[in-house]
């Protein structure tokens, strides 16, 4: 009796089917981006007269090797970290007739606090062994402080606020003109302008 012949599978096709299937999915897949803090590096220019910086104007944030804050030398709450610089940006403390006079300010006007948003320095010191999360997470509360008083002050000029204005800026929804949205984003920049220093880490045991 013949042996019967073992039918054969066309695979003729298989490579133009992987193909299809590669394009497909290297066209619907959504890579997610790589996010960073932005930061804005000093020009490397040597400074011969550093600019002195009265203490009222300066709002020093501390975070120990046990994830701990001390603000102005208090220690504080994480989640209380957001109000107290918004309150420090926003006190206008300079005199009323001053030149430094803070008009668009709703703060409590502390002469011992900053004396305009200008002159208003947030100054932040991490310990070598602070963590990663504890880094970020302080740096989100300074961010969005600033970010509340631009949106405030955006709404009240503008009636949009800076963030929403800035997102549809970057993701390209605006389809108005864009020299003066940028120009509107500028002038709310202006009126709070984010002034974020980080002092060198202290090294382990310190």
């Amino acid at each position: 009796m013949a042996r019967r012949a073992t039918p054969e599978v066309n695979a003729g096709s298989m490579a133009d089917i992987a193909f299809l299937l590669l394009i497909f999915f290297l066209v619907t897949t959504t890579i997610e981006k790589d996010k960073g803090i932005a930061r804005q590096l000093p020009p490397n220019d040597e400074v011969t007269d550093p600019p002195i910086i009265k203490q009222k104007n300066l709002f020093v944030v501390n975070v120990n090797k046990n994830d701990q804050l001390l603000v102005e030398e208090k220690l504080m709450e994480l989640k209380d970290l957001r109000q107290a610089a918004i309150e420090f940006l926003d006190n206008g403390g300079a005199p009323a007739g001053s030149p430094e006079r803070c008009n668009h300010c709703k703060g409590k006007r502390l002469p011992e606090s900053s004396d305009n948003p200008d002159k208003a320095v947030i100054s932040v010191q991490n310990h070598r062994l602070t963590s990663y999360k504890m880094y970020i997470s302080v740096q989100n509360e300074l961010v969005a402080a600033y970010n509340f008083l631009r949106n405030r002050e955006s709404q009240r000029l503008y009636g949009w606020e800076f963030t929403a204005m800035k997102k549809d800026l970057g993701e390209g929804n605006y389809h108005g003109n864009i020299e003066a949205l940028e120009t509107k984003l500028q002038n709310i920049q202006g009126l709070f302008p984010l002034k974020l220093s980080e002092a060198e880490p202290k090294k382990s045991g310190q």
